[in-house]
């Protein structure tokens, strides 16, 4: 290896370490202040490092411990659930389109890709879950209207495309359905876009907040996010009124409790991408420029 190559290789890594401590660098401001006394924050900004340590954000929320572990209950089960469903879904749908023998494929890539471009509007959406398909009030309210997304069956439909058609033949001559085909070789050389997409899925459930303010009343129901929208915007309803204003500020950390509240609920994905990453970007290049 020539002084070139080596000096090329260390610029890339000196590169790639700088855009890293960019990624990180917002992560330590947030876990820093929710560790700050709400004084500090308020005199000096947001620091890397507190300048006096206080729990009282952690100790306010925790406060509401069993609706925020019922929360994080509600939203595990419709992550899990509506991540599966999806996946599978998703999955059948792609699979047939990305068949060239596939008979009027065109049109139902159009009848997807039009999904994207277009839709019937809040009030019709609402209208449609809650009066005709009873999505109200229940866990499969917070599944079902996102269950399939447009973008995911792309990708999906890309990556299944370039698996070489010599495969399909090899398993049709074998006597192998389409069914059969598709769990017993497509899905097993599928693991990276599948673990791309259901990470894509995955977060869009466990960050969603927009279904239970929708079609949730019931409080055991609410999803975490929501619920923790709900704690923050409350704080900042009574910090900032104009008669409870002083007497807040002393017994409610309200900055500290926004970043409190990103911390609580960005822990399970920060353990989740470490598993998935080596897959991840393996998968979403595929799904994105074959096909």
């Amino acid at each position: 290896m020539n002084d070139r190559s080596t000096a090329g290789q260390i610029a890339l890594y000196v590169f790639v370490a700088a855009i890293s401590l960019l990624c990180i660098i917002p992560f330590i401001i947030i876990l820093s202040s929710s560790m700050t006394r709400e004084s500090d924050i308020l005199v000096h900004g947001y620091n890397f490092f507190p300048r006096h340590f206080d729990f009282n954000a952690y100790h306010f929320l925790f406060q509401r411990k069993n609706v925020i572990l019922n929360g994080y209950k509600i939203t595990t089960l419709v992550t899990l659930i509506g991540t599966v469903l999806s996946l599978a879904i998703c999955a059948m749908i792609a699979y047939p389109i990305s068949l060239r023998r596939l008979k009027y494929r065109r049109f139902i890539s159009g009848f997807v890709l039009m999904t994207l471009l277009f839709n019937g509007g809040m009030v019709p959406w609402y209208i449609i879950n809650v009066k005709y398909l009873h999505l109200h009030n229940n866990l499969w309210a917070l599944i079902l209207p996102s269950l399939v997304n447009g973008f995911n069956i792309f990708l999906m439909r890309n990556y299944f495309a370039s698996i070489p058609e010599e495969m399909h033949e090899s398993a049709k001559i074998d006597g192998a359905g389409e069914l059969r085909t598709l769990t017993s070789i497509i899905l097993p050389l599928s693991v990276p876009v599948f673990a791309s997409v259901g990470l894509f899925i995955g977060l869009a459930y466990w960050n969603d907040w927009w279904l239970g303010l929708m079609l949730i009343d019931k409080a055991e129901l609410q999803p975490l996010q929501l619920l923790l929208r709900t704690i923050v915007s409350n704080v900042d309803y009574l910090a900032n009124s104009s008669v409870l204003s002083t007497s807040v500020d002393q017994m409610v950390p309200k900055e500290g409790v926004k970043m409190a509240t990103t911390i609580v609920t960005i822990g399970p994905i920060i353990f989740l991408y470490p598993f998935l990453q080596r897959y991840f970007v393996k998968g979403l290049m595929m799904g994105a420029v074959k096909g």
